[in-house]
């Protein structure tokens, strides 16, 4: 099988031997503070939706998931939804995403995962939600992929928002210069563009100070306040509906729009 499209590989005891570092990180590098998780259904599988912040860190993410397993034990299943080009190449690393529940980004893996009636989560702004300039820290960015929305209506499930505050301030991320290096690779400039990411962010943080490139970090200890949102259910389900373009570009406007909503309010504690 290849990699990232087997389930059978997350393992509830290696998440339980990480929660002590998490719940360091949690209670005192990041000072977390959180609510909104009765909005989680006891049994009921959902999909997670969730901006994402502060480059190949993920502090939101890895904070997120200890107030998961924390709330919910390490064998309520939720699979993680990961970008193709991670999976390229199986290593010691991605082994061990696979075994804290990360499975490959597409169509096929999160219907076997809901199947099994585990929860999905997805991040579908991807890098360049995650590396977005820090002047767009208080925005949703999803950069108009609306695959998610799709996922949702044919497996009918209910979608549930996830995001956060602070954890865009542990980089400060100053732009994009993707689109400069593009123009002089057509003027001759050997080709140096990961296609897959579309993005080459710049950006100040640790451990490099001044960093070019969709490069890991190390997040600064800022607090973070993340936030579950109320269930967001649609009227139409099935097949047909994720077929309409025009409804699910609907459903797409109303998860952005409720998401930005619950974001400023956020920002505005």
């Amino acid at each position: 099988m290849k990699p990232g499209w087997s389930l059978e590989k997350r393992d509830p005891e290696l998440i339980a031997k990480f929660m002590p570092y998490w719940e360091w990180l949690y209670r005192y590098y990041f000072r977390v503070t959180t609510d909104g998780w009765h909005h989680i259904p006891k049994k009921e599988k959902v999909l997670l939706v969730s901006t994402h912040n502060g480059g190949l860190a993920f502090p939101d993410l890895s904070m997120m998931m200890y107030d998961w397993f924390r709330r919910f034990g390490t064998r309520r299943p939720v699979y993680g939804l990961m970008h193709p080009s991670v999976w390229r190449v199986e290593t010691d690393f991605t082994n061990l995403l696979a075994q804290i529940g990360a499975i490959e980004a597409n169509p096929y893996t999160a219907k076997a995962a809901f199947d099994r009636g585990a929860s999905v989560l997805v991040y579908p702004g991807g890098a360049q939600d995650v590396f977005r300039p820090h002047s767009l820290r208080d925005r949703v960015h999803f950069a108009g992929r609306k695959g998610f929305i799709k996922l949702a209506l044919r497996e009918k499930v209910p979608i549930v928002p996830l995001i956060s505050r602070g954890a865009h301030d542990t980089l400060f991320v100053i732009g994009d210069c993707y689109e400069t290096i593009r123009h002089l690779e057509r003027l001759g400039m050997p080709k140096i563009l990961n296609k897959d990411l579309n993005i080459i962010p710049i950006y100040l943080g640790l451990p490099w100070g001044l960093a070019v490139g969709a490069v890991p970090n190390i997040p600064l200890p800022i607090q973070i306040h993340t936030r579950v949102c109320k269930p967001i259910v649609f009227d139409r389900y099935g097949r047909d509906a994720a077929r309409d373009p025009d409804y699910v570009d609907a459903c797409y406007q109303l998860v952005v729009r409720q998401m930005q909503q619950q974001l400023n309010r956020l920002f505005q504690n």
